[in-house]
């Protein structure tokens, strides 16, 4: 039966500080001008919880704003991301196309399963022409609890596997990996935390190391 990899994107896939900073820094900049911000951008705290679902990120990055302003200040930071992406300023991590030319070669099924919004998702797999391997890619909006391991379920359910991995960066999915009975390969990246992979079954410092654990066979996983 064929193996099902289930792939992170920001922080896995996409290197997301390239145009994390850029993005943030645009937002803020936008808050300023409305005099709702007077303060230095915070970056290194939005680097410090990297992973979780928007929402959460604004509920961290302004604890004392309203929902209005928070969701018009999400609108903005998704429509600066995409910019960026679409203007090329971000990039892939190395090996991404590579590894993913070799697992669909040796049978192996490519999904993405991210906390980033259904449009930032289709901007990167667009520019990047992802939908050459990737057979189909989930975001964390389609889930009402914003919760990855339920994400990673749908996409088991909807396509009938029962055998995998999902590979990303931090503990949401390791979790996602482990509560469905899922290897969970951590991604030693720019967002990793030591105490979050130690987690993980198995952890790599470059895609291309799944060459070792996915060999040239009929898509059986290596243990």
């Amino acid at each position: 039966m064929q193996q099902a990899l289930i792939f992170d994107m920001d922080g896995t896939l996409f290197q997301t500080d390239q145009i994390l900073e850029l993005s943030l820094e645009d937002t803020f900049n936008h808050l300023r001008s409305l005099n709702l911000w007077n303060s230095v951008t915070p970056i290194e705290k939005y680097r410090q919880i990297m992973g979780v679902p928007l929402p959460k990120v604004w509920e961290a990055l302004l604890p004392e704003y309203s929902m209005e302003v928070r969701e018009k200040t999400d609108a903005f930071f998704q429509e600066r991301l995409i910019d960026n992406i679409n203007n090329g300023n971000g990039a892939l991590y190395p090996n991404v196309k590579e590894i993913f030319a070799y697992l669909k070669e040796n049978n192996y099924s490519i999904y993405i399963a991210s906390n980033g919004l259904t449009n930032y998702l289709s901007a990167i797999v667009k520019y990047y022409q992802l939908d050459n391997w990737v057979t189909e890619t989930f975001s964390i909006q389609q889930i009402q609890s914003l919760n990855k391991s339920e994400l990673v379920k749908t996409i088991l359910k909807k396509f009938e596997i029962i055998d995998g991995a999902v590979i990303g960066d931090r503990l949401s999915d390791i979790n996602a990996a482990k509560d469905n009975n899922l290897m969970a390969i951590g991604c030693r990246f720019d967002f990793s935390q030591e105490d979050e992979l130690k987690q993980a079954d198995l952890v790599i410092d470059d895609l291309i190391q799944l060459k070792t654990v996915f060999p040239k066979t009929n898509g059986i996983l290596s243990s």
